[in-house]
């Protein structure tokens, strides 16, 4: 006797890029709608919409995101990673395609710290003969 397959209402993924963090709701079957902190946004040419388009779900798929820290850029690309990865969740063969684009790779690049006796995290205090 097998289980029957569960399907969800929704598909979840969690993103990170520098300091940001987005967690994503995808809801298949939808109109395309997507919210991003409760305020409702059109995904004409925004970045976080790249792995819709490439694996075919662009408007038939409703997102739910709620993204902290961070700043623009770092909370968009943050939102994408997150998006492939509820996808991947939604549809395990979309894997292959969101990894050759490298959007399931999590960019791990992060402000380095200040360290003392220094003006910024490298850059030293300027040098004077006399």
């Amino acid at each position: 006797m097998s289980e029957p397959k569960t399907t969800y209402a929704y598909h979840c993924g969690i993103g990170r890029r520098k300091s940001a963090t987005a967690t994503v709701r995808l809801t298949p079957h939808g109109t395309g709608v997507c919210t991003i902190n409760g305020k409702p946004v059109t995904l004409e040419s925004q970045v976080y919409v790249e792995p819709l388009r490439l694996v075919g779900q662009f408007g038939t798929a409703d997102l739910s995101i709620k993204v902290v820290g961070g700043g623009f850029q770092g909370q968009a690309e943050a939102v994408r990673h997150g998006v492939a990865r509820a996808l991947v969740e939604l549809n395990a063969d979309f894997k292959t395609t969101l990894k050759k684009a490298g959007y399931l790779t999590r960019d791990s690049r992060e402000k380095e710290r200040k360290k003392p006796g220094l003006r910024s995290a490298r850059r030293s205090p300027q040098w004077s003969k006399r």
